[in-house]
């Protein structure tokens, strides 16, 4: 067989198979079909052509869910349907969660985002430049990515059983940068926040996340470490090779189950969700900090965490963008977030799953898929392709 009759003996077969999971999937309360189809249909035609397995696509405001479809295979060869419960790794898009817990404590008055690092972290006293210049580094500095901290080895992280564990290791390298003075996005700074997270709530960061947020949110499938109920739920990850898609593993768990505790809760990116359970936490950011009469943040918090703190600062991963506290700001709205307005937020994870909000039409997009090598998850066409269709739809009501 040709390598052409493969590929389309393939796309087929894939093909049959998604329209059988999507006939699976539930209607959302609130929802009208027939003006969302189109999200749906271009999720199918990157399916049918090999770009992804398969994908989950949400679309909520502040006080519903108006589309949840499930196209495609969380397992192709099992032949396991993406389902709306389907658990996907969300990597980065743990950001955001990090930061509200950071904003949260700030809240209380536990803690302030322009402390110096050091008043929590006394391994970042001796901080230099390249230069030997001293560097003295905020919280502010770390959710925003300005603080030039140096990162951990891949080595250093796949050998880390704790957040603790990984600060004297990039504290003992010089900064990259003077802090404040360039945007450079910076993994160690995130993990850094989660342990001072750990050390002024006196709980590890699971702990307080789950009490927090995830528990009186209604986010159960959300966690650092999966349980092997959850296990069968979720999605393979898959990368292109040689013309086709193929499986490959999570690369952050250097080996291990998601199941194994045996590892730091990497506040930067370990956590894994749903799209339903992601649409609960953005839910509540969109409404100002409060969802179904509980208030998890204050008005000011979420609008730290969500506006422009960057200044000028050229930032990425696209173009027309500013950082807030955790969350990337859409500026000027252009190529892949052309379709939403001015003063949007969101982030994306490094599979390709995204989270975005536009407070200005009250709306948020989350896309679900785990495809391991997009040049630029952020900048997808499959994640253009859906928050153009969504928007598009929703134009028309």
């Amino acid at each position: 067989m040709t390598h052409t009759s493969r590929s389309t003996v393939l796309a087929g077969t894939i093909l049959a198979m998604s329209l059988t999971a999507r006939a699976q999937t539930p209607t959302p309360a609130g929802a009208t079909p027939s003006r969302l189809d189109l999200v749906s249909q271009r999720m199918q035609e990157f399916v049918n052509a090999g770009e992804i397995a398969g994908a989950v696509t949400l679309v909520a405001r502040a006080d519903q869910t108006v589309h949840l479809d499930a196209t495609g295979w969380a397992d192709i060869a099992a032949k396991t349907p993406m389902q709306a419960d389907t658990i996907f790794w969300i990597a980065s898009m743990t950001k955001p969660i990090t930061a509200a817990a950071v904003l949260m404590l700030q809240d209380e008055g536990k803690l302030a985002i322009d402390d110096p690092a050091t008043k929590y972290l006394p391994e970042l006293r001796g901080l230099k430049t390249a230069d030997g210049a001293s560097a003295s580094v905020t919280l502010r500095h770390m959710l925003t990515h300005t603080s030039g901290l140096a990162e951990n080895t891949p080595e250093e992280l796949a050998a880390a059983g704790t957040l603790a564990e990984l600060i004297p290791l990039f504290a003992s390298r010089p900064v990259q940068f003077s802090p404040g003075s360039k945007w450079q996005y910076c993994q160690s700074g995130i993990n850094s926040l989660g342990r001072i997270v750990e050390l002024v709530s006196g709980k590890s960061l699971p702990e307080f996340l789950d009490e927090r947020l995830f528990a009186p949110l209604g986010m159960k499938d959300t966690a650092f470490y999966l349980t092997a109920a959850q296990l069968p739920r979720l999605a393979k990850s898959y990368r292109h090779a040689g013309g086709r898609i193929e499986e490959t593993p999570v690369f952050f768990l250097s080996g291990r189950s998601p199941t194994d505790r045996a590892r730091y809760p990497a506040a930067n990116g370990g956590l894994f969700s749903t799209a339903p359970d992601y649409s609960r936490f953005a839910r509540m950011v969109l409404n100002g900090g409060v969802i179904e009469g509980r208030r998890y943040l204050t008005p000011d918090s979420v609008r730290l965490m969500t506006t422009l703190q960057t200044g000028d600062l050229e930032t990425g991963f696209t173009g027309g963008n500013g950082w807030g506290l955790g969350w990337c700001v859409v500026r000027e709205p252009q190529g892949v977030t052309a379709a939403l307005s001015p003063g949007s937020f969101g982030h994306g994870g490094a599979y390709g799953t995204q989270a975005w909000l536009d407070p200005v039409k009250g709306l948020a997009y989350i896309l679900m898929v785990q495809r391991a090598d997009f040049p630029n998850s952020d900048a997808s066409d499959v994640r253009r392709a859906f928050q153009d269709a969504a928007a598009a739809a929703l134009a028309r009501e």
